[in-house]
């Protein structure tokens, strides 16, 4: 009996389905529910660690992290993607801004994937401390060697409120360059 009950128990182990592994570069845009949307080919170490950056007289320090196997809520899977967090100085050293000690689940930038057609990799970017800012940022590499970044921020069209500390602020607070190459520290 005891051997029947584990033959069965194997038998409906092997019949169960394996959760399915998909690449950052996906060919498919809608994946299933409990997927697993990985980075198969070890792509995002070469973006983690502290990248800098000068651009209008101010300096940003940028700092990459990978995170691993996370369920997205939103999208009903699991990824690895990249977050950001980062440090902007002005031409005195005075901090602009500055959220490199919040948690991890409030990072400012979150990575999407990379693009379908090209060798760029897509991240959100907003910011709750400025009335909600937001926009899509692209990065890739420049160089060989990994240690040029190139940066391309598309802000929204954001609607700033009344109920917004900035409302009236000329020119309005911008935390991020438009478009920078950063070089890894």
């Amino acid at each position: 009996m005891k051997n029947i009950f584990l033959f069965i128990l194997f038998c409906a182990s092997i019949s169960c389905k394996s959760q399915q592994i998909y690449s950052l570069r996906p060919l498919k845009i809608d994946l299933p529910q409990n997927s697993y949307e990985k980075d198969t080919n070890n792509e995002l170490p070469a973006y983690e660690g502290t990248w800098k950056g000068t651009w209008n007289g101010k300096v940003i320090y940028v700092t990459f992290k990978k995170i691993t196997n996370t369920y997205d809520d939103v999208f009903k899977y699991y990824r690895d993607y990249l977050i950001g967090k980062f440090k902007v100085f002005d031409g005195n050293g005075t901090t602009l801004f500055d959220n490199t000690n919040s948690s991890d689940n409030n990072a400012k930038i979150t990575g999407i994937n990379f693009r379908r057609y090209n060798t760029k990799y897509s991240l959100i970017y907003t910011d709750p401390d400025l009335c909600n800012t937001s926009g899509d940022i692209f990065i890739n590499f420049t160089d060989s060697t990994n240690t040029k970044l190139n940066w391309k921020y598309n802000k929204d069209n954001n609607m700033i409120t009344t109920d917004c500390q900035y409302y009236n602020t000329i020119p309005f607070p911008t935390a991020l360059p438009q478009e920078i190459v950063l070089t890894k520290q």
